[in-house]
């Protein structure tokens, strides 16, 4: 039983050491770099802090993998749904949607998650927290009429060199 209690979020379904990078190239090469090195190469990224996400797939059920900046606000950790200002949120807010339980890797530490997006005085809070870390964030904020998400992520178990990502059984979407 994990953090959450809930039986389920200890299964696994895809394994860490195979995911799918990001479809965009420079995105990719620093997700190799980070894995290989356990973020040696590429922890810090124009002198702000990035972790990997690894996301299933709603469509595929495939392991996806992204580089993301990340935050720290009242013990969690913390994303911003950018998508660099454009009009649509971008794919690994959309996988997450569909399947919230993702894995994470801060250098070489590797845990299990469940991802929320926050609403509120709660999303305020951690947008203020991300904007002053990344203050690029504001002007991606300025060039989109949507709103940009703000994802908080709880670890629901223990950091391993090795952590997979959870599902819960039964998935409907890891057939999609």
């Amino acid at each position: 039983m994990n953090r959450s209690g809930d039986a389920a979020d200890s299964r696994v379904m895809n394994d860490m050491a195979t995911p799918t990078d990001s479809r965009v190239p420079a995105v990719a090469q620093h997700a190799h770099a980070y894995a290989a090195t356990d973020g040696a190469d590429g922890h810090i990224w124009h002198g702000v802090p990035t972790l990997l996400l690894t996301t299933t797939g709603r469509r595929s059920g495939a392991a996806r993998r992204t580089v993301l900046i990340y935050g720290r606000h009242e013990g969690l950790l913390l994303l911003a749904a950018s998508h660099r200002g454009a009009a649509h949120h971008p794919d690994w807010y959309l996988n997450l949607q569909s399947n919230p339980l993702v894995t994470v890797q801060i250098r070489g530490e590797r845990l299990p998650a469940r991802a929320r997006t926050l609403a509120g005085p709660a999303r305020e809070q951690a947008w203020t927290t991300m904007a002053q870390l990344y203050p690029e964030y504001v002007r991606y904020q300025a060039q989109t009429s949507r709103i940009i998400p703000v994802v908080a992520l709880e670890p629901i178990g223990p950091a391993t060199p090795e952590a997979t990502t959870p599902t819960p059984s039964g998935s409907p979407h890891a057939q999609t």
